[in-house]
């Protein structure tokens, strides 16, 4: 059926050889995940859509000759902090077209949109976000994403779920693309109240995007008894569930992670994860995942933490200095056999959860996607190109088309699709980011469109174009 299907859209698009489209992409391997697609072909695009995919010579207004790359749909990120103008830079330049902060989330929706209009470089989006909330609720001093007061170590009253409540489900009612958590973040917040949310979420038929409660392979509070947390709550409230960076929470237990949630999959539980292609984390030394206990949890000691503003291995001291002063900071702790099978596994998408500021950060901000093509499909093999595809565009699309109809023309090639596409060489895609250097751009990424702009160009990111829209569920 598949290749019926295929045969009569290439008719289709033969029948509009005469037709001159705004662009012509020529001569690349077409690569869709969705249809199955691999092939030499040129695509069409009309009025920011894909309007023809053709075996034969399309004319174009413009043209773009993509011989000897492929060309495969804008890759889709689902765990982007960073959602500025500095970040979205080097997003695109890593292949993305679609960046969106759904881990932490926001509290206000119509502020967070209406602040990003007209300036978005890529497509971008929200969840309302228990943590923020929490953090208002709370009046939480901490100015960055994750608290280090109250909303962190201080267990809600009633009235104070109720109010969380109120505003998770205003923030849906206003087009949130799902529920963010970051439980490792508020420890003191009872089950009862995660709950509440997560009934939230299932009312709205709105996925949970959950940093779950433990990390580690340490019993009985580690990672496996945090995903049976959430699995529960999805299974009592019916929300679906989207567990992120299932390698770092789960570490040296993440291949017992990934056996759950395969088995949970298999019993027609919605649940879905992620992960990012490097073998350490970042987060706020200030939070709560730095508690006293941290070292025995992470596996590491001081000499495991950087701090991102100098590169710095901390010590003791230094620890104290920059934890009351407040910053970001790498660990160092994620084994690479536990990366590897990840990134090889059909259950796991890839999500960078990065953010640059000022150029300091981790390189996964930068590098992430151009990192896959270039060391586990090229170099190690660890998995197909279809399949590295399918977790970067298809996966995630399908992860939020059902909240956001939108993002059914989102991470596939096909008629009537959004021209969000990406084309590189898989000769030399590569990340180029490192812990020493993040802010650099990844190599390979010849061209990149957003709804048909070429916002990349022969390698060169275009300057003062804006054609991203806001990625939202239906008000």
């Amino acid at each position: 059926m598949k290749h019926k299907v295929l045969a009569v859209l290439f008719l289709l698009a033969s029948s509009l050889g005469a037709q001159t489209f705004d662009l012509v992409i020529r001569g690349g391997r077409v690569i869709d995940p969705e249809s199955g697609l691999d092939a030499v072909r040129e695509i069409g695009i009309l009025g920011g859509k894909i309007a023809a995919i053709s075996s034969t010579s399309l004319q174009g207004k413009s043209t773009t000759d993509a011989r000897g790359l492929i060309v495969a749909p804008g890759f889709i990120d689902l765990h982007a902090h960073g959602q500025d103008e500095e970040n979205q830079r080097y997003q695109v330049m890593d292949g993305v077209t679609t960046a969106l902060e759904l881990e932490i989330g926001a509290a206000d929706m119509d502020d967070w949109y209406s602040s990003r209009e007209g300036r978005r470089l890529i497509h971008s989006g929200v969840t309302v976000g228990h943590v923020p909330n929490r953090m208002q609720v709370f009046r939480d001093p901490n100015p960055g994403l994750v608290p280090s007061g109250e909303a962190a170590h201080r267990a809600a009253t009633n009235e104070e779920i109720a109010a969380l409540r109120t505003r998770i489900e205003r923030g849906l009612a206003r087009g949130a693309l799902g529920v963010g958590f970051g439980l490792q973040y508020t420890p003191a917040a009872s089950r009862w109240e995660i709950l509440e949310m997560f009934r939230v979420a299932g009312r709205f038929r709105a996925t949970a995007f959950v940093h779950i409660r433990h990390m580690g392979d340490r019993e009985p509070a580690g990672a496996l008894n945090a995903l049976q947390e959430v699995i529960s709550a999805s299974v009592v409230t019916g929300a679906p569930l989207h567990v992120v960076h299932i390698t770092s929470s789960g570490l040296r237990a993440a291949p017992q992670l990934l056996t759950v949630i395969g088995e949970a999959r298999a019993r027609g539980l919605d649940v879905t994860t992620e992960c990012y292609p490097y073998n350490a984390a970042m987060t706020e030394l200030r939070s709560a995942i730095f508690d006293p206990g941290w070292q025995s949890v992470l596996g590491i000691g001081f000499e495991g933490v950087e701090w991102t503003e100098t590169g710095e291995r901390l010590t003791e001291k230094t620890f104290a200095a920059y934890r009351k002063k407040g910053g970001m900071v790498i660990m160092h702790m994620i084994p690479d056999p536990v990366v590897e099978a990840a990134v090889a596994s059909p259950l796991v998408l890839i999500a960078s959860d990065g953010i640059l500021q000022n150029g300091k950060g981790h390189p996964r901000g930068a590098g992430t996607f151009a990192r896959v093509l270039g060391r586990y499909v090229r170099t190690s093999r660890a998995l197909s190109m279809m399949d590295a595809l399918r977790k970067m565009t298809l996966l995630p699309a399908q992860r939020l088309e059902a909240r956001a109809p939108m993002m059914k023309n989102k991470g596939r090639i096909r008629l009537g699709a959004d021209a969000d596409l990406t084309a590189f060489d898989p000769e030399r895609v590569i990340d180029r980011a490192t812990f020493q250097q993040p802010a650099q751009f990844s190599e390979g990424i010849r061209h990149v469109w957003v709804n048909g702009v070429a916002v990349v160009k022969d390698g060169q990111l275009q300057k003062g174009l804006y054609p991203g829209q806001a990625v939202r569920a239906s008000l």
